[in-house]
């Protein structure tokens, strides 16, 4: 009895290990997959393009909150930044937090916001037209700033309720992480994020 019972089991205990031999290299080829994409992926998210959500109202209407933004970490480490680009950086005060704001003023330029109107003096002074704001929109304050060599001077779009450097000074350009240059929901405004010229 105990003999069939053997040979009963054995047959049982091979078909075990078969499934085993079966599914051993499907796990495999699942784990090589995931570190190729891996080694495709962190590279693009932690050196070339970063996702940004787009928090509070200071950007208003040029992008709205919850607007998921694709930033370009790439260009900045081969050209400077220019005015007119929408970036993403971090806060000088508390370099923890992302801030997403328009660059205004370049290194070496004074800017001038008196009477709601943003100027530029480098070579001469030069009211800023923006035409991506409302045309009833003003800058509110008062303020006059030397921006050093790696300076900038950045505003957000919703003048009125924009934290910016009105209020705490310039962005180092070691803050920028980079340019915002997709945005990719809503879907209904998936589009490349221009420059203004001006």
């Amino acid at each position: 009895m105990e003999e069939n019972n053997e040979a009963k089991i054995k047959p049982q205990e091979s078909k075990k290990g078969g499934v085993v031999k079966k599914f051993l290299p499907f796990v495999w080829e699942i784990v090589q997959m995931v570190v190729i994409a891996l080694a495709i992926v962190l590279p693009i998210r932690y050196f070339l393009f970063q996702p940004f959500i787009v928090r509070g109202e200071s950007m208003v209407p040029s992008f709205m909150p919850g607007d998921y933004l694709i930033v370009d970490e790439l260009s900045y480490r081969f050209s400077n930044p220019e005015r007119g680009n929408v970036i993403v950086f971090k806060y000088p005060k508390d370099t923890t937090q992302r801030f997403i704001k328009r660059i205004i003023g370049l290194p070496n330029e004074t800017i001038e916001i008196k009477d709601g109107k943003v100027t530029i003096y480098n070579s001469g002074a030069v009211a800023l037209l923006e035409e991506y704001l409302p045309d009833d929109l003003k800058t509110e304050g008062e303020t006059k700033v030397v921006l050093g060599d790696d300076e900038y001077f950045v505003l957000g779009d919703n003048r009125s309720r924009s934290f910016d450097s009105r209020m705490w000074g310039t962005v180092p350009k070691g803050n920028i992480i980079g340019k915002a240059y997709l945005r990719i929901f809503p879907l209904n405004t998936l589009s490349q994020i221009p420059t203004p010229s001006y």
